[in-house]
């Protein structure tokens, strides 16, 4: 318990208002409020002051309890009681920055990825369609330089973040102990960002619905072969936007999550995690190798594609059974 919410609680034992507490200290109800928030620290004065009127010692004030924490955390988990990394106030505000700018990144990266086939796909459907006066072979060319372009670039991205932020990779993995006054920053830039948070991934999940529409008018039309292209062409577009927006706010979301060590990012879930990284790097392994041989002795590349969706749901079954027999072990 740190010390912002020592004074909330013995504020409420005591069942004064932030006002009440406030005129009896001489300074402003804003002032506590920020306190309670932890979004400023009280002077030494005023936790003397503070410590006559609850009744209790500075110590008790002044002390944090993440040694108790730590300890039933560690006997929960069966680790060792090593010191955790602490996260000071100017760590956690570069972490953040680093996410922030990350998440555009890795958005952009993943929708040039949705959008490499574009190209491809709109080129062939109008030069089957003569409405080029270009040869298949070249315009077959021309996507296919587009496709691999973008793939490379995606790539290049991917690389270039993953090597920007691996010094902080850490923090996602391992549990750690923050500095006085962090957890109160990230939880107040977290209330301000969740507006935003929950505007753009209700429109990306609405983009994502409605990607399907250009498609379905052109079948219901009947439209020629170039018409159901341009509109395969729309919906990836579409879902490049939505998804975009998706990666952008969930990262970001993410981030005050993995200094909160909140969610998926919780200590207990990080210690769940070690222990099934290894199923999981298993199971994808044997999914390929069991993909690329039915793929290359059958040669129904266009049929073989099936086992991943499969692979999918029966990973998150295999996984969610595995998760419980490590529960119920401890």
């Amino acid at each position: 318990m740190i010390l912002a919410d020592k004074i909330t609680e013995e504020r409420k034992k005591k069942g004064w208002s932030q006002e009440e507490l406030a005129n009896q200290l001489g300074v402003s109800r804003q002032a506590v409020s920020k306190w309670e928030s932890a979004g400023s620290i009280p002077d030494l004065q005023r936790i003397l002051q503070m410590s006559e009127l609850f009744g209790v010692s500075t110590d008790y004030l002044l002390k944090d309890e993440l040694e108790e924490e730590r300890i039933i955390s560690n006997e929960c988990f069966g680790v060792s009681s090593e010191p955790l990394k602490k996260v000071t106030m100017e760590e956690a505000n570069i972490f953040l920055d680093m996410k922030r700018k990350g998440s555009k990144v890795v958005a952009n990266a993943i929708s040039m990825c949705i959008l490499s086939p574009v190209l491809l796909i709109i080129l062939g459907t109008m030069t089957e369609n003569h409405m080029f006066h270009i040869s298949e072979s070249l315009s077959s060319s021309l996507g296919c330089v587009f496709l691999f372009g973008m793939i490379a670039a995606a790539v290049f991205m991917f690389i270039t973040y993953g090597m920007r932020e691996s010094h902080m990779e850490d923090l996602e993995k391992d549990s750690f102990e923050t500095e006085y006054g962090v957890s109160g920053m990230v939880r107040e830039k977290r209330d301000t960002y969740e507006p935003t948070f929950i505007r753009n991934t209700a429109i990306g999940v609405v983009l994502c619905i409605l990607s399907v529409i250009p498609l379905i008018i052109a079948g219901v039309m009947e439209a020629p072969d170039y018409i159901c292209g341009i509109s395969v062409g729309m919906l990836l577009i579409i879902i490049a936007v939505g998804v975009n927006l998706l990666i952008r706010t969930g990262m970001i979301k993410g981030s005050y999550d993995i200094l909160l060590q909140e969610g998926e990012f919780s200590k207990e879930e990080k210690q769940l995690k070690k222990k099934t990284d290894t199923f999981s790097g298993v199971y994808w392994c044997l999914t390929t190798a069991i993909y690329l041989g039915w793929s290359f002795w059958s040669r129904e590349w266009g049929f073989t594609w099936i086992i991943w969706p499969v692979a999918g749901v029966l990973f998150a079954a295999l996984l969610g059974i595995f998760k419980m027999i490590i529960v119920k072990k401890k």
